[in-house]
């Protein structure tokens, strides 16, 4: 983690924001269709925490994940 994140900050970006394991035992996993995500496009950018990462398709139609 980054030290210029203010501690308390960190401190809550540490913290589990998912409810407990014994209540979505039953839950689905969410399935998002690439082409919903990608709409026709071969590179998107997500954001997670502030941090920007690049998701994109490749020639062989793998995905890669980069930071």
């Amino acid at each position: 983690m980054n030290s210029h994140v203010p501690v308390e900050l960190r401190f809550r970006m540490q913290q589990p924001t998912a409810r407990p394991a014994q209540e979505r035992v039953n839950e689905p996993v969410r399935v998002v269709s690439s082409d919903d995500l990608f709409r026709g496009r071969h590179e998107i950018a997500v954001d997670h925490y502030g941090a920007i990462y690049r998701l994109r398709i490749t020639r062989q139609g793998k995905l890669i994940l980069n930071k």
